[in-house]
């Protein structure tokens, strides 16, 4: 199914890949893989995952990373969802390790992650993040459909993925396993072959011209019932999404690892820097396992 968006062009967000999994060191990351499509389902608190503490403010142990996430009040704004990214970096500001973020990352960062999904309607994420990481849908614990549920929420989020060229495998797991089919984001410029095989297995949605009009994207997303999109990345989608100031929420984990020098890349990219930074606000620190979690939200007005 192809479904038309209006809106105006804005450079589509498709990159590289983001994965976070466990990892002690580098040569630990190395030889240590897992999938990043399984996000730990452990409350953070037992033993399993390590205990999480909130640093700032009021500090406090967290006994239920899950609960805590999906407290804040996150009111989606006129005519598109609530956007927060989702992100890992060492101290030394990488976010990978051999071309993948899993080296930097450890169970109680899975945890996290597994939360930030769980309140999310739609985890939006680049093609090439899909491709690297051989994304799957979104499979949430029992507990997590079960919270869901009782916030009137689907037991699951759908996958979005943003993709001008659509050089997507219409048999991967994303689109075979899904519980409800996943979206694609593309441009009306995308080959018309490549669109056609993904009709099948997805809900295209088609937003700007010769690029991916995210701002279109989002509103459709809006109109079919999303309030609140998780944005895993890669670095060029959300140096978009900041560059269209449609982020609301930016969630960072600072990883005590250093990586040196190579091509670790950054949390947001883009060919240019914006005219103006933009603000934020810092909401909460918490620590877990050596690993700081920051969330700051983007202060408007």
């Amino acid at each position: 199914m192809v479904v038309p968006v209006l809106g105006v062009d804005v450079r589509g967000g498709i990159d590289d890949g983001v994965e976070r999994l466990h990892g002690a060191s580098l040569a630990d990351a190395r030889a240590r893989r897992t999938d990043r499509r399984e996000p730990a389902t452990h409350p953070v608190g037992a033993g399993s995952v390590g205990a999480m503490r909130r640093i700032w403010p009021d500090p406090a142990p967290v006994d239920d990373v899950a609960a805590l996430v999906a407290s804040p009040v996150r009111p989606a704004p006129l005519e598109r969802p609530w956007v927060l990214v989702n992100m890992i970096a060492s101290l030394d500001g990488a976010i990978a390790v051999d071309g993948r973020s899993g080296g930097l990352g450890r169970p109680v960062d899975r945890a996290m992650l597994g939360a930030l999904r769980g309140v999310a309607d739609v985890v939006l994420a680049g093609a090439g993040t899909v491709r690297t990481e051989g994304y799957g849908p979104p499979r949430p614990s029992p507990a997590t459909r079960a919270a869901r549920r009782a916030r009137g929420q689907v037991e699951a989020p759908r996958l979005a993925v943003v993709s001008r060229s659509l050089a997507l495998d219409p048999d991967a797991a994303l689109f075979r396993e899904a519980e409800a089919p996943p979206y694609v984001v593309t441009c009306a410029a995308a080959p018309a072959e490549r669109r056609r095989a993904l009709e099948a297995v997805a809900e295209v949605l088609v937003a700007g011209q010769a690029s991916v009009d995210l701002a279109a994207a989002l509103r459709a997303l809006r109109h079919r019932g999303a309030e609140l999109v998780c944005c895993e990345g890669g670095p060029a989608l959300n140096g978009d999404l900041l560059a269209a100031d449609l982020v609301d929420e930016w969630n960072l984990t600072i990883s005590p690892l250093l990586v040196g020098g190579g091509p670790a890349g950054r949390a947001a990219d883009g060919p240019t820097a914006l005219a103006e930074p933009l603000e934020a606000e810092l909401a909460w620190v918490l620590e877990g396992d050596g690993l700081l979690f920051g969330r700051w939200l983007r202060r408007r007005g």
